[in-house]
Order: structure tokens, then C-alpha cells, then sequence
């Protein structure tokens, strides 16, 4: 399932996500500028290693990439529900939510694979955390979704079904990726992913939506 809109309304403008997009595809392109030797170091530099553990490098790693489909998958995730988070927290505490379910998210994996020398990069985590915050200040609003079964079908899911099964996928795969006894082999952050998540669900009700939200009772709005 692939979500491509949602049809819960924005009150304002999503100025934080766009600048965080912007600044996730900018920093992607000179890493496409660099040549292999200084693309190779400037990851090292930036990415976070757990078994070289370096705390400024757990939020410098959320702002790279690694490949085409790896920045615009999660940037086209953010674009979808971090407009209606950011609606409702206000710019500046979005800002800061989304950097604590970032972190939330690394440090989780890095528990899971605290002896792994394969840098980790992305944002992924932090938009984990907004999805999370998405399924429970919006579960009835309907993201419109392309299925891909033998032919592609176009329908409209609830936020809170396509979450949990987007949570469940992660939650088994990181399960089963604890039997993987190759502790340097790439692929997927799923306990990133699954902390991130839990994060944001915490996070969105810790913080709290704006006063002029707080008594709005539309159509999705819970």
C-alpha cells in the first residue's frame, strides 16, 4: 500500500515541513555532488555508527540519504501527514517534536544494534514519530491509497488501519531481524522506526495541540 493524499484539512501553512523537505532534498544533492571519496567521508563524518557512538551525529544522520527512492519515499511520507501535525502543535514545537521523535527513533536502534559499524542514515525515524501522532489526532481521516496486487487499485483507507498495518510490518520485521546474526549487514532501521513511533504517539499528547484547536470538533479531528 502506497498512501498518496489524505483528506484532512490544514488550518495553516505547513512552513516547517516544507523547510525540513527542502532541507533533506538539499543536503541528498551535494551528497550527489560529492565524488565517491568525499561522498564516503562526509557519511562517515555524519552518519550515526552505533558502535562510534557520537551524540551530535543522532541528528546530523536524520538529514541524510541514501538513494533517490530512500529521500523522496520519506519526504512524500512527511509531506502527506506532517502538515495537519504541525497544524496543530504550532511551527516551533512541531520543530521540536519532530527532532525528539528523531532522536527517540535512533537511540531505540541503536540499542538494538549497539555493536554495528553500518552508518545509519535518514529521516524515517522522525517521520515514524509523525505518523504516529497522525493515527491518533486523525484515525477516521482517509488517506486515498494505491494497492499493488497483480493490478494497482485506488481506494480510500482509514488513517488508523493503514498505520497499525504500517506499524505491524515494522514491529515483525524488527522481531525478526534480531536473528540475523550478520551485525554489519545494511538494510532497514525498523526499531528506528518503531521507536520513532511510539514517540510521536507520546509526544503529540504530551505537548499538547494549540488553544485554538483544542475545542475544534470537525469531521476528523479527535
Amino acid at each position: 500500500m502506497f498512501p498518496l493524499r489524505d483528506t484532512q484539512p490544514s488550518y495553516s501553512k505547513p512552513v516547517v515541513t516544507v523547510l525540513l523537505i527542502a532541507i533533506n532534498i538539499l543536503v541528498f544533492l551535494y551528497e550527489l555532488s560529492l565524488d565517491d571519496y568525499s561522498q564516503n567521508a562526509f557519511v562517515a563524518a555524519y552518519a550515526l555508527v552505533p558502535e562510534h557512538f557520537q551524540l551530535v551525529n543522532v541528528l546530523t544522520s536524520m538529514f541524510l540519504h541514501g538513494g533517490w527512492m530512500h529521500v523522496l519515499g520519506n519526504m512524500w511520507f512527511l509531506w502527506i501527514f506532517g502538515d495537519n501535525i504541525e497544524d496543530i502543535l504550532g511551527h516551533t514545537k512541531y520543530l521540536g517534536f519532530y527532532l525528539l521523535c528523531g532522536v527517540v527513533a535512533a537511540m531505540t536502534q541503536v540499542v538494538f544494534s549497539f555493536y554495528s559499524r553500518v552508518p545509519m542514515v535518514g529521516a524515517s525515524g522522525a517521520i515514524a514519530g509523525v505518523m504516529g501522532a497522525y493515527m491518533v489526532k486523525f484515525p477516521h481521516s482517509r488517506i486515498r491509497t494505491a494497492v499493488f496486487f497483480i493490478f494497482i487499485l485506488f481506494t480510500d483507507i482509514p488513517a488508523w488501519v493503514m498505520l497499525i498495518y504500517w506499524f505491524a510490518i515494522q514491529l515483525f520485521s524488527g522481531v525478526g531481524s534480531l536473528g540475523d546474526t550478520q551485525a554489519n549487514q545494511g538494510g532497514t532501521a525498523f526499531f528506528a522506526h518503531i521507536g520513532g513511533f511510539i514517540a510521536g504517539i507520546v509526544l503529540v499528547n504530551v505537548m499538547g495541540a494549540r488553544e485554538r484547536y483544542s475545542s475544534r470538533r470537525d469531521l476528523y479531528w479527535r
